[in-house]
């Protein structure tokens, strides 16, 4: 279900899914409709708000919608609802948040935010985050940022080699956006190890959070000459 409305003078559309069951309970007919249509939803969004029951904590089904979210590259906010709910001590909402990372491999740029439908306690955070993270999801790094960006970080740690062969950097820029996409010229991108592209992508949220939104990074192989 499409809903449109102008929050502070800006159109929003909110896009409402029909719930999915877990895997195994998925029965043919309506249901099965239900998940694809859900799965349309998150491919026409830009940023996706996956709820989480709180008195459940993350199912199996949470995890796979996750994986789905991030491999359509959309921006994301993990939703705890039902927090009224829980019983709490000083520790419980940050135990749980680090709980919620692990068990949906989030690294700390996904937000999760603590809601109750019921109450209504922090629903009125959930549209302007949204609207903060697609900001985010926009955002441009300028060439030269990106360049110096990207050589402290080749300084800070010696670049990967392989059979005496090694990697180096040459040029760095930003093709797209939405998600934000960066390509990286090298001699060789087969020597960029998966470990190496992880610590680059670190380096660069440092300076650019980029918060709630997955990033692209692009090798290219470029001639020395």
């Amino acid at each position: 279900i499409d809903m449109r409305l102008m929050w502070e003078g800006e159109p929003v559309v909110l896009i409402d899914t029909a719930g999915m069951r877990r895997r195994g309970r998925i029965e043919q007919g309506i249901e099965k409709y239900s998940v694809l249509r859900a799965l349309r939803a998150v491919q026409r969004a830009d940023v996706v708000a996956l709820l989480i029951d709180a008195t459940q904590g993350v199912t199996a089904q949470d995890t796979h919608i996750a994986g789905y979210i991030l491999e359509e590259w959309k921006s994301i906010i993990v939703l705890v609802n039902k927090w009224d709910l829980v019983e709490k001590d000083t520790y419980t909402m940050d135990e749980f948040t680090k709980r919620v990372r692990s068990e949906l491999h989030f690294l700390d740029y996904v937000p999760v935010l603590f809601i109750s439908a019921l109450t209504r306690q922090r629903v009125h955070k959930v549209i302007p985050l949204a609207r903060h993270i697609y900001g985010q999801r926009l955002l441009r790094v300028p060439t030269g940022e990106l360049n110096r960006l990207i050589q402290e970080a080749v300084t800070r740690h010696q670049l990967p080699s392989s059979r005496g062969k090694k990697l180096k950097f040459f040029y760095a820029t930003q093709a797209e956006v939405a998600p934000p996409t960066f390509v990286l010229f090298v001699n060789d991108s087969e020597l960029v190890h998966f470990s190496y592209q992880r610590y680059l992508e670190n380096r660069i949220r440092e300076r650019y959070p980029f918060e709630g939104t997955p990033i692209k990074l692009v090798f290219r192989n470029r001639s020395t000459k």
